[in-house]
Order: structure tokens, then sequence, then C-alpha cells
């Protein structure tokens, strides 16, 4: 039975059991592995082998409990058996040790079985004795009763004697296999013998092979360990005897919570918790798993969550827990004043505070006890004191759970994928958003009216009536708070000028006045109106004071609530549009930002206009002739700093940031209005292209922008609408004008592209990108590409002509690199579906070498050659005739050095035909498609074992296996060797047979070597 399981056809008669030898019988089966005639059932993938394993368990589990009571203590069937397992667990063949090493760990639990059962029978008996004695001191019944203890501890000594045998022979070479599934066999059950028989295995002997896996190379060998432990530190009657053990390996522990599987930190942090619930551990320990807390696998901040929660915000959660309404209370407030105290070490950041806050949410009820935190705002309790701190921490965590509450992500998914939730989901989400409205109906107002003069209060306390249900304002007839929150919110707007408190009370009023019914959301739309009029009006005494007084700050700010407002209503500014040109035309040199507002708010209201002229039925004269003079107004505005780019101020980079919104701007109005749109349709007189000299103009802009170094962009970094201006959203601009035909794509497409290696990561995406979308509305990206790499090798020689040669060369290298990224597209069969492109491109870009020869040669070393290399050995030939012929009559020895990039091409060209026509020759010989053929005689068997010892870390190859893999490489050798002439092959033949003999004689002699 064993040896059929193991895949061999070996028997034993019954009658020589006891006379054969165990090593014979072990060294025919292994032989009988080398000769491939073992099958491996464990692997296999047949449906009838699908229960092996789990079916050979239960035979040999069920095999010890029928013979508990008879053949397991006769020395002779169970001894015989663990002889063979553990033989076998030590042999080479992989598949023995599988099957061995799962028979033995199976026999070491089942005999835990029946130990267990017969410590019961010994403790009853023990109890029957002393009682018995009690009654009288000798008899009968109390012989009998010694007798069957006797018989009982004399089992379980030697049930206990067999575990040590399998344990010693097996366990201890088996633990550290090169199989990591044997490895893992093993470790799990040692795990669940010493959970299940601590009286035998709970001692250092047998627990230092859980501490010492716990650096196993494999993560399921690790997760093993750490499992197996997490079962052994949950029982509290194991805690002391593995005193000594934690001692010695729980740093080991703590640092696999940043081990590099996921599934092994997750479980490492599930142990630390168990050492903590222990008191095994200090807080000094556990410094670097805090910063676990920001991990990118969200699994490993959970699990790190819920430690902080148990050890650092509950502590003792579990003793006993009232349920009265004032001890529940109580008892969220202690636990939102421990979450601030861990708060106020990020109150800086608030990024940082939001990742610990999603990390813990789930385990913390207190952070859905909407009343509890509002009460602690409102200081409604006298013994507790917020400092400013710890209520800019709590009104942050209170945004951030009733987003969590309502669904919302508060960190930033890896995958950005949608969630989408089933019904009772959807309920569990609808309710919260419920609880969230009427907790906050009463106390919207109070809050708001106490953090109004903090903008970052403020912002954070308007952002959650997003969440809310609106209606129930209506439902509940309290109306007049509702009216209360959105007067606030207009208030709010008015009292600050900073972009995240505008954009957030913009929001808002929005919301309000689309989520809200009937009577509210007249009152709500309203208040809407009046906050536009109102602002309008600001903006007009601003404008006519800074005329006067030369204050800026009123305009500006202004100017900022009405770009936000803009950006998601229409503003009927055209009574004030005329004064923003005035004040444009006047404060052009001035204050860059106020310009720049200006010209985000004409753009805007111009966008608008559009919009409504494209959704309305029927178009107007004087509406058209409006737009267009407005646009061009636009324009005229913006061209001027086309031609007068604006400069970088002493106290700042404003003009920066002013350059590149007038890029942004320009390109947004120019594909607004893009021909494309409007052609064919009644509305083409709104179609508009820029000249090219615009066009240059704006692109000379643009690059000054992507040549900004990254230290002058870090210093804006903490700048407002920094990220909507810096080069990425600049590159983006442009990239877009090219991919929806806005501008001509042969000049912007080719310059854009010539940035490819230029300026970063981030700029390298956008080109991959508008590349992809040249490519699949299939454009001539042929022309794009030769005119972005003459653009490239411009650059170069314009730098050239300087004196710095590390420029140069660094020019040069990014010519190279750029041919090398466009030519790369063209790889596999888009060698041949594109051959007419890149021939085209190899072709233009002689004819462009030689235009000057030899000053532009090196164009072609730069450039041509990495698209040169791409075509087939035809084109090649054409290419390298083509080449020569210009050089015909030219003496090239004049001038060496110019004319060295020429011999370069001609030369890795003429490498490149050699190599072709070599394997062309070899195609015309006959070939054989597909795999190589194999040898017949040479056939061996599946290798089943492994090399020199069971517990080295790689296998071996026998020497018969080298001799066969080295036929099928001279099989599939290639037969270029073999042109030329006959004497050439002659020479091969020889040379490849003195090999052979000297391989067959190393083969030998390793074979040798190993038997």
């Amino acid at each position: 039975m064993l040896f059929e399981a193991c895949g061999a056809q070996y028997h034993i008669k019954g009658e020589l059991l006891d006379e054969t030898d165990v090593d014979d019988v072990v060294v025919a089966l292994v032989n009988l592995a080398r000769m491939g005639q073992v099958e491996d059932y464990q692997s296999s993938k047949k449906k009838e082998f699908q229960n092996f394993k789990d079916n050979l368990v239960s035979f040999w589990d069920y095999l010890v409990v029928e013979c508990q009571n008879g053949p397991l203590f006769d020395q002779v069937l169970f001894d015989k058996c663990m002889d063979y397992v553990i033989a076998l667990s030590c042999t080479p063949p992989r598949v023995y040790r599988r099957v061995a090493s799962l028979v033995g760990l199976q026999l070491v639990t089942s005999f835990i079985t029946v130990a267990k059962a017969l410590a019961a029978q010994r403790e009853t008996t023990q109890r029957q004795l002393n009682a018995e004695k009690q009654k009288r001191t000798e008899g009968p019944r109390v012989d009998s009763l010694k007798k069957r203890l006797s018989m009982t501890h004399e089992k379980i000594t030697g049930i206990e004697e067999m575990m040590r045998k399998i344990f010693t022979g097996l366990f201890v070479h088996r633990y550290r296999d090169i199989d990591p599934n044997i490895r893992i066999s093993c470790i799990q059950s040692l795990g669940v013998w010493i959970t299940s028989y601590p009286s035998l295995f709970l001692q250092d002997l047998y627990l230092k092979y859980l501490g010492w896996t716990l650096n196993d190379k494999s993560a399921g060998v690790r997760k093993a360990s750490v499992l197996a432990l997490q079962n052994l530190y949950e029982l509290d009657d194991n805690v002391p005897s593995l005193g000594l053990f934690t001692e010695r390996f729980s740093k080991r522990m703590i640092d696999l919570a940043d081990d590099v599987d996921v599934s092994v930190a997750v479980c490492a942090i599930g142990l630390v918790k168990l050492l903590l619930r222990h008191q095994l551990l200090s807080d000094d320990d556990l410094g670097p798993l805090y910063d676990l807390l920001v991990e990118d696998p969200p699994e490993i901040r959970r699990a790190i969550g819920a430690l902080v929660y148990d050890h650092l915000i509950a502590q003792k959660h579990n003793s006993g827990q009232s349920n009265t309404k004032g001890e529940s209370n109580d008892s969220s407030e202690v636990h939102l004043g421990r979450m601030l105290q861990i708060l106020r070490e990020f109150s800086t950041d608030q990024i940082i505070s939001n990742y610990v806050i999603d990390d813990v949410w789930e385990y913390m009820k207190a952070m859905k006890d909407w009343k509890c935190i509002i009460s602690m705002l409102l200081d409604e309790n006298p013994l507790i004191e917020l400092t400013d701190v710890d209520a800019t921490n709590l009104i942050r965590l209170l945004n951030a759970s009733v987003k969590k509450a309502v669904g919302e992500r508060i960190v930033l998914a890896t995958d950005n994928r949608k969630h989408y939730y089933n019904k009772a989901q959807k309920e569990i989400l609808e309710n919260d958003r419920r609880d969230i409205t009427v907790a906050m109906m009463k106390n919207y107002p109070p809050l708001l009216r106490k953090f109004m003069a903090d903008k970052a209060k403020v912002t954070l306390l308007v952002e959650i009536i997003l969440h809310m249900k609106l209606e129930l304002y209506s439902l509940k007839r309290q109306e007049q708070y509702f009216k209360d929150v959105v007067q606030l919110i207009k208030d709010a707007f008015f009292k600050h000028g900073e972009k995240d408190a505008l954009r957030a009370c913009v929001k808002a009023i929005c919301y309000c006045c689309i989520e809200s019914r009937g009577e509210l959301q007249d009152f709500a739309q309203n208040k809407l109106k009046e906050l536009a009029d109102e602002l309008i009006a600001k903006l007009k005494t601003a404008m006519k004071e800074v005329i006067v007084d030369e204050d800026e700050y009123s305009l500006l700010v202004n100017l900022k609530r009405l770009y936000e407002l803009q950006l998601s209503i229409y503003v009927p500014i055209e009574s004030i549009f005329q004064d923003i040109v005035t004040t444009l035309g006047s404060f052009r040199t001035a204050n860059y930002e106020v310009v720049g507002f200006l010209l985000l708010n004409m753009y805007l209201h111009v966008a608008w206009c559009l919009q409504s002229i494209i959704n309305s039925d029927s178009v107007s004269e004087a509406s058209l002739s409006s737009m267009l003079s407005k646009r061009t107004t636009l324009l005229e505005q913006l061209e001027y700093f086309l031609h007068t780019p604006p400069g970088v101020q002493e106290d700042g980079n404003q003009g920066n940031q002013l350059a590149s919104k007038v890029c942004i701007i320009l390109a947004e109005v120019w594909f607004l209005f893009r021909k494309t749109n409007f052609s064919s349709t009644k509305l083409e007189r709104l179609g508009y292209c820029p000249d090219m000299s615009v066009l240059q103009k704006f692109w000379e802009l643009c690059k000054k922008q992507l040549n900004i170094s990254d230290e002058t962009e870090d210093e804006d970094v903490n700048r407002e609408y920094v990220e909507e201006t810096n080069r990425d959203a600049v590159m983006i601009a442009a990239a877009k004008l090219v991919a929806c035909d806005a501008v001509p794509k042969e000049y912007l497409g080719a310059e854009i592209i010539a940035c490819f290696v230029m300026h970063g990561t981030s700029v390298e995406e956008i080109v991959k990108h508008l590349i992809a979308v040249l490519r699949k509305k299939d454009y001539d990206v042929s022309s794009i590409f030769l005119e972005s790499l003459k653009k490239a090798y411009i650059r170069h020689v314009e730098l050239s002509n300087g004196d710095d040669e590390s420029l140069v060369n660094k020019s040069f290298q990014e010519c190279k690199e750029l041919a090398a990224r466009l030519s790369g597209i063209f790889m596999g069969a888009a060698r041949n579906k594109h051959r007419a492109d890149i021939l085209k491109i190899v072709k233009n870009g002689v004819q462009y070498s030689f235009l000057d020869a030899p000053k532009q040669l090196s164009f072609l070393e730069g450039a041509v050659l990495h698209f040169a290399a791409k075509l087939p050995a035809t084109d090649v030939i054409e290419i390298l005739k083509d080449v020569q012929k210009r050089t015909v009559n030219v003496n090239t020895d004049e001038d060496p050095s110019g004319w060295r990039p020429y011999h370069t091409f001609v030369d890795t060209l003429s490498d490149k035909y050699a190599k072709n026509e070599g394997f062309q020759e070899e195609g015309t010989s006959v070939r054989r498609r597909g795999r190589p053929a194999k040898q017949r005689n040479n056939i061996r068997g599946k290798k089943l074992f492994d090399g020199h010892s069971s517990s080295e870390e790689e296998d071996s190859l026998s020497a018969s296996d080298e001799d066969g893999e080295k036929q099928v490489e001279e099989d599939n050798a290639p037969l270029i060797h073999s042109l030329k002439s006959s004497k050439l092959r002659s020479f091969r033949v020889s040379r490849q047979q003195s090999e052979g003999t000297t391989n067959d004689l190393a083969a030998s002699r390793t074979s040798g070597a190993s038997n």
C-alpha cells in the first residue's frame, strides 16, 4: 500500500516481510525512480487522483484508530511501517519524500489522538483507584485498577516513543527539505502537535523549529510558522511555557510585520497583537510597526489599524463592558480622546491623518458616534477641553468618518476601480446617511458659527453637507435649520479667499440647489443667485478701487471667488466683461497673479457662452457676433503674452505660473473652437485655427515651461493652483491640440514627440499616449517621427556651436535615445506591417543627412540607423546601395571625422546584412518547423528525485540528462557554420567529434562520482 501510494510497482511477500531488509527495498525503489518507472499521483491532473492526498491521510488515520486496541502496540506492524516511512522520506526522489512525509506526519497526528484518549482513560482509572482506596486498601478491584492504570501508562509511554521516533527520523530532516510544500506540511503538523498535545511537544526542544522557520525563504513556510504560533499564543495556558521562546524570537516576529509577502505580514501583525495581549512586548518594540499605517497594501494597513485600536485605543477592551447609555457615551469619549492623542502626532499632515483614520475606522465604533463627536466639538461636556489642534483633528475625523460611512474613499486606491455595492450594502450606506443627517440637523448651524473664522475647520465642516439626505429637512419640519446652514455657507464663501474653502462652499450650495426639495430648493437657488450678484458687485467695486489706490488684494480675492464659481455654474458677467478687459490692459505687468485670474475668468465666460450657443435650438446673429467678439478679445489678450512673455518676479515664480496659464488657456480656446467641431454646420463661423506664427510662439512659450527645473517647481509646491499650471498640465494641453486636429499636427506633433526623452517620466507618458492616439487614427506617423528626429538633431547642432562639451554629448545621446524609443514602436509583427513607414523614414533621413555633406552626416548615426536596423535584408541592401551611390567621386579622406558617421552607418548595416544573409541561406536548406526531433533511444523517465541529498538547496541533473540536453542543442544548432566550404565543414565535424569525446568522458566521470 505504501509503495503503491509512492507510485512504484513494488511488492513484498507477506511471509518474507520480517526477513526483508529495509535498506534493500529502498535502494530498489530508488532505482525504479531513476529508470522512470514511477508515477506521481499527488501531482497528477487526472480526475481519479484529485482526492489522492485526502484519501491517503484518511486511510492512515483510520488504520491507527482501528489498531489502537491491538496491533498498534505489538511492536511489529507499525514499527515496520515507520521504518519504511522514515527510510523513504530520506530518499532522493521527491515523490517518495512527499508521500512518506505526508504519511509520517499523519501518523504522529493520529498517535496523538490515541494518546489523548489513553490519557483520559488513565485519569478516569486513577480517579476510580483513588475512590476505591478510600473504601479498602486491598482487594481484587484495587489490583485490577492498578493493573489497568499500569497498562495504560505503558501504552502512552510506548506511543510517545513512536512519536519521538518519527520526529527525529523524519521531521528533523524534512522541515528543511528543498521542496517548500514538504516544509509547509512539516510546520503545519508541528503546530497541530504542540497545540493538541502540549504535555510532550510544548517545550523548547520542539518550539525552536517554529522559530527557525520564521526565516525560511518560502513565504508559505513563514506563514505556516506564524499561524502555528498564533494558535499557541491564543491559549492562555501555553503562555508561561513560551517565555524563553518569546524572548528569543520576538524580534523576528515583529520584523515579519514588514514582510515582502503581504499575507505573511498580515498574519505576523495578528501574532504581534497576541503578544501584546499577553504583555510580552513593550511599547518601544512597536515603533517600526506604526510606520506601516501608511503602507500601500491596504491589507497591511487594516491589520496595523486593528493592532492600534486594540493596544492604544481600546486598552483592555475585552474586560467588563457596560451596556448603560451613560457608560457607552463615556466609552466613546475615552476612545475618541485616545484617537486624538494619536492624531496629534500627525496634525501637520492631513494625508497621514486620513490614513490613520481609514485604518482604524472599521474597528472603532466611536467614530460613528456622531452625537458624541458633535458634543465634544460644541464643548457640551465641561470635563473635556479641546485644544485648537485637537479641534482641528476631531473635525478631520468627523469629515473622514462621514465619507467612510457613506461609502466614499478617504485614501487613494492603487487600482482606482469603482466599488460596486449590493442591495444590502446600499441599504446600510443609506441608513448611515440618514443617521448623519439626523445628528447634524440641529447642530450644523452652531458648528459652522463656532468655526467660521478658521478656514481649515470650516472647509471640512462645509463638505459634510455633500453626504447628507437633504429631503429629511422637509420631512422632519426642520426648514429653518436648512436655511441657516445655506446662509452660513454663503457667509463662509465671502469670508474666505482660499481655494479649498471657496471650492467647498460652491459645491455645497450647488448640492443644496439640486438635492433639496420644494420650498427649500427655491431658497437655495435664490441664495446662489444672490451670491453671484453680490460677487459681481464686489468685483465692480474692486476694479474701481484698484485704479484709485492700487490695492489689489480685494480684486484678487474676488477674482478667485468668481473663478471657483464659474467652474461650477454659469455666471452672467456681461456687465463687467469690458471692465475686466480694461483692467487687464492696465495691469499686464503689475501683479501676474491678478492677470492670471482675469484671463481665467474671461476664458470660462467665453466657454459658458459657447456651450449656451451649442445647446440652443436657434442662434441669433447678435449672439454669434457677441461670441466672436469676446473670443477675439480673449485671443488678443493671450497673444500679447506670447509676444511679450512674462518674466519671473522677485517675490516668487508667478511669472512662470502666468506663462503656464497663458499656454493652457490658449490651448483650451483653440480646442473649443477647433474647425473640425463646427465644419458643415450652421455654426461654421465659430471654427478657428491659429496662424503658424502664433502656433510657433505658443510652442516657444511651452518649451520655456518644460525647461523649468524641478527645484523651481518644488518652490511652488505649497502655492494654490500649482498643480493646474505645472509642466505636465502644459504638455497635456498641447498634446490635446494634436490629438484632436485643432492645429497642424505635422508641426506641433513633431515638436511634442521631440521632447519624448527630455523632461522626465511624466512627460514621457504623455508623449507615449499621444503617439498611441496618432497611430490609432492612422495618421502618417512616419513623417511626424522624421520631423521630430530632425528637430532633436537641430537642437544638438545648435548646442554644438557652444563650448560646453557635456551639453553637446547629452543632446546627441538624447537624439539617439529618441530614435531608439520611436523605432522600438515597430517591434515584432509591427515591423512587417509598418515596413513602408520605416523605409520612408530611412530614405528621407538619408536624403536629409546628405543635404550638406558631411555636416549633417551624424544624423545617420544618431537617428536613421535605429530605423534601418528594423528593415529586412532586401531593404538594407537597397539603402546601402543608395548611400554608397551618394559618395561616388567623393574623397571621404579629406575630412575623416566628418565622414566617420557615414562609415559607421555603412559598416553597421553591412554587418546586419551579412548575418541576415547567413540566416537566409540556412532557410534554403531542409528546415524542420517546430520543436527539434528527439532521439528515441535516449528517452528517459520523468525526473522525480533530487540530487545528492534531500536537504540541499537545488536538484542535480544526472549525466545522462546532460547528454540528452546536449543532443537537443546539437540538433538545434544553426546551420550557418556549415556554409562556405567543405574544408570548413570537415574541420567542424572533427572538432565536434573531439568535443563529444571530451564531453562523454566528463559525463562518465560525473556519473561515476555520483555513484
